[in-house]
């Protein structure tokens, strides 16, 4: 109690040194992958990929049988294992500072916004081709945004849809 109450004190007259343990703490709490040596970490990131390519692969058989509510949850559940397997390489702090750089920030909210919209789709409207619209969507987004972490990758994107439509 005294504890709390003393990084209170401390962070609302602006001592800066304490106020910078504070985040330096959190940072370790949510950078949980700090202890893992880089096998381990490379593993749990091939493993994470794995999964969200199998729960995205079982939604797009999804669609075969019809069930398009179901290819929607499974889809938007293998899209955030996706993004969830980089954690295990640059850790969970890294990466959400990453997703909301400049250079990423509106595929993540498009990426984000549309996997809420898959979910709402799914579950509350029970509306399968607002689900498939809202995963292609959310499919482009993921591919802008993966697209930001390869040098010059959009630049020809807009190049090669330009050729292509001009």
């Amino acid at each position: 109690m005294a504890e709390t109450f003393k990084k209170m004190k401390n962070y609302v007259t602006g001592n800066e040194e304490e106020e910078r343990g504070i985040m330096e703490e959190m940072k370790d709490e949510l950078n949980c992958c700090k202890s893992l040596s880089w096998a381990t970490r490379i593993k749990g990131f091939l493993i994470c990929v794995a999964i969200g390519f199998v729960l995205s692969m079982l939604g797009t058989v999804m669609i075969f049988v019809g069930n398009f509510v179901a290819f929607g949850i499974l889809y938007s559940s293998g899209t955030i294992t996706a993004i969830c397997s980089s954690f295990f390489l640059m850790g969970p702090w890294r990466q959400v500072k990453k997703m909301v750089d400049p250079n990423r920030l509106i595929a993540t909210i498009v990426m984000i916004i549309t996997i809420i919209l898959t979910f709402l789709a799914a579950f509350l409207w029970k509306n399968g081709g607002l689900c498939i619209l809202f995963v292609i969507l959310q499919f482009l987004a993921f591919t802008w945004y993966c697209l930001s972490y390869i040098p010059f990758a959009r630049d020809c994107v807009i190049k090669a849809a330009t050729s292509c439509c001009g």
